[in-house]
């Protein structure tokens, strides 16, 4: 997968910017603070249909600007080019593949898949389970279209279940077939969300100890998933009736907060190097690495679902890495996958890599200038 061309317009501090991208290897490169985060948060935003930076889209826009535009020309497996679009006033978002309109996210949200690392990813392992679980629905998004529709069934069945909850606690009195019924819908639809969860980190289990071997020459790193049922075998013909027996644990619990206790809103996953949980005890270095690998992992999961390479973007990670690590991970950027690289300061680039980019100084929210000398060409 490759994506040829960018186009932005009205995107934050871009009023209009054109870009073809190498197929290998591209730098965004100046001084912090012109635009070049800004530019990979355009491609996330083209890919997912939203910002990794912020929850309200209408701050994207460009102050003073009544829209935005975002354009990706993309070339994969198939014959044909494909163009991407997505076009967002202040009330209205509109999404277009070759000029025709997707009205269901989860019909668009696979077209473009990326896998993207940038310094706040720190916050999957140091922040809260929420952003984890975030992070979750975003990454099996890509690669299964049935993932979103699941999830928002689901959130519509704990909406109800929920609001049955707060009526019976106010009530004290409630319909036990009627109850009986959401709890069915609810188990469910649960039970789906967690075994589909469960394989993607078995999945990433699958690839990652030897990725992070590779960046760091330690053992033993893997990702626990840790769900509320505290089920490890998804595939026990009891399950249904252990989740039915916990509910009923609970349930004056549940009928007190007026809330669902249990579910894949509760789910968490935890870093681990061999005994050590890093959220507690792995040092900030380790950390990073530590979801970097995962990202890395990630190109390997959707590679073997989608038949398609994502695109990466690293979003100033080389500053972070000292000249071991970089060489080191030069081995995966190099492979073949178009590579989106931003950095402040290009000696922070191995020249190896220099040598096969293509590379774009950045100022104020203009392409000041492309590098275009035969060294850095494709």
């Amino acid at each position: 997968m490759i994506l040829k061309q960018l186009s932005v317009k009205n995107f934050r501090n871009y009023s209009s910017a054109n870009i073809n991208l190498s197929s290998k290897i591209n730098i965004f490169f100046g001084q912090n603070a012109q635009g070049k985060t800004n530019l990979l948060e355009s491609i996330y935003f083209l890919s997912f249909t939203k910002s990794h930076r912020s929850f309200i889209d209408n701050t994207l826009i460009k102050n003073g600007e009544r829209y935005l535009k975002i354009t990706g020309i993309l070339k994969n497996n198939n014959p044909f080019k494909t163009k991407l679009e997505i076009v967002l006033e202040k009330d209205k978002k509109s999404i277009y593949v070759d000029d025709d309109v997707y009205k269901k996210v989860g019909d668009y949200i696979t077209k473009l898949n990326i896998i993207i690392f940038y310094p706040d990813d720190l916050d999957i392992i140091k922040g809260s389970p929420n952003i984890r679980r975030r992070y979750l629905n975003a990454e099996i998004s890509q690669y299964d279209n049935n993932y979103l529709i699941l999830l928002n069934k689901f959130r519509k069945i704990q909406k109800m279940r929920n609001d049955y909850l707060k009526k019976i606690s106010i009530n004290n009195n409630y319909d036990e077939q009627y109850f009986s019924i959401i709890n069915d819908y609810y188990i469910d639809s649960s039970l789906k969300i967690f075994k589909i969860r469960n394989n993607f980190i078995s999945e990433i289990n699958e690839v990652i100890e030897n990725i992070f071997y590779d960046l760091t020459g330690l053992n033993g790193f893997h990702v626990v998933y840790k769900n509320s049922l505290n089920i490890i075998d998804f595939n026990n013909k009891e399950i249904i009736n252990i989740f039915k027996e916990k509910l009923a644990n609970i349930f004056d619990s549940e009928m007190r907060v007026g809330s669902s206790l249990i579910g894949p809103h509760k789910d968490d996953i935890e870093f681990y190097l061999n005994d050590l949980n890093l959220k507690n005890y792995g040092s900030q270095g380790q950390q990073r690495l530590a979801v970097l690998t995962v990202k890395l992992a990630e190109i390997e999961i959707l590679k073997k679902h989608n038949l398609e390479t994502p695109i990466l973007l690293l979003d100033d990670v080389f500053s972070e890495l000292d000249d071991e690590k970089k060489n080191r991970l030069l081995k995966y950027i190099s492979k073949d996958i178009q590579t989106i690289i931003t950095t402040t300061d290009l000696k922070n680039i191995d020249k190896k890599i220099k040598k096969k980019s293509r590379l774009f100084e950045i100022e104020s929210g203009n392409i000041k200038r492309v590098m275009e000398e035969e060294i850095y060409g494709e």
